[in-house]
C-alpha cells in the first residue's frame, strides 16, 4: 500500500472527498502519515478560508499561516495544534468543492512540479527562512487590505505545494514571489494605517 507521504497532492484530496460531504475531517486526521509534508497539508487547507467571498476569511487564515510558519521558524519536526483546533477541520464537501476548483489547474502543475533540489526543504536556515515569510504573510492576510485575499491566498497556495510536493525549486519561485509581496504590501499596510490613525485624530 503506498503511504500517505508517498502520495500526490491530487491523489490525496481525492481521497478526503470520497464519502459522507456533511463529515467534518479533524485536522489531526487530515495530518496523520504525512511526517513533514504535514506542514504543507495544513497551510493548504490553513489558505481555504482567504478563498471564501466572505470579509472575514483572511481573519481566519492569517492567524493559522503565523502559527504554521512560527512552528518552522523554531524547527518543529511536524505541526502541532492545540486540541480545539485539531479536533476541528473542513466539512468533505468543503474540500471536494475546493478540489473541484483547483483540479484544473493542478492538472497542469503536475506537469512542472516534482521532488527536486530537496536539500533547499531540509536545511535548517531554508526552513526557518520558509517560516519567516509565513510569518509575515499570515500577518498581511490577517489585516484589511482591500482585494488581498486571493492574492494571498494564491501565494500561500505555492508554499503548500512545494512543501506537499518536496518542490526546491517551486520553493525558491514562492519564496521571491512572498518576499515582492511582503515588501509592497507592507509599505501599502503602513500607509492604511498612518490614513486610519490620521482618520481616528480627526474624528477626535
Amino acid at each position: 500500500m503506498t503511504r500517505m507521504r508517498d502520495r500526490g497532492l491530487r491523489v490525496l484530496l481525492d481521497g478526503f472527498t470520497v464519502g459522507d460531504p456533511d463529515e467534518l475531517l479533524p485536522l489531526r486526521d487530515l495530518l496523520a502519515g504525512l511526517g513533514r509534508r504535514a506542514f504543507g497539508m495544513l497551510l493548504l487547507i490553513a489558505t481555504l478560508p482567504a478563498f471564501i467571498p466572505i470579509p472575514i476569511g483572511g481573519a481566519i487564515s492569517g492567524p493559522l499561516v503565523v502559527l504554521i510558519g512560527a512552528q518552522l521558524l523554531l524547527g518543529t519536526r511536524r505541526p502541532w495544534l492545540p486540541g480545539f483546533l485539531a479536533r476541528r477541520g473542513p466539512h468533505r464537501h468543503a474540500l471536494k468543492r475546493f478540489d473541484a476548483k483547483i483540479s484544473p489547474w493542478l492538472a497542469r502543475l503536475e506537469k512542472l512540479v516534482r521532488p527536486r533540489l530537496r536539500q533547499l526543504l531540509h536545511r535548517r536556515a531554508a526552513v526557518m527562512f520558509t517560516g519567516l515569510l509565513l510569518v509575515l504573510l499570515g500577518l498581511l492576510l490577517s489585516l484589511p487590505i482591500p482585494l488581498t485575499n486571493y492574492l494571498f491566498g494564491a501565494l500561500l497556495l505555492l508554499f503548500a505545494f512545494a512543501l506537499l510536493e518536496r518542490d526546491g525549486a517551486l520553493l525558491l519561485v514562492a519564496w521571491g514571489a512572498g518576499a515582492i509581496a511582503i515588501a509592497v504590501f507592507g509599505v501599502l499596510s503602513g500607509k492604511f494605517a498612518a490614513m486610519a490613525a490620521r482618520g481616528i485624530d480627526a474624528l477626535i
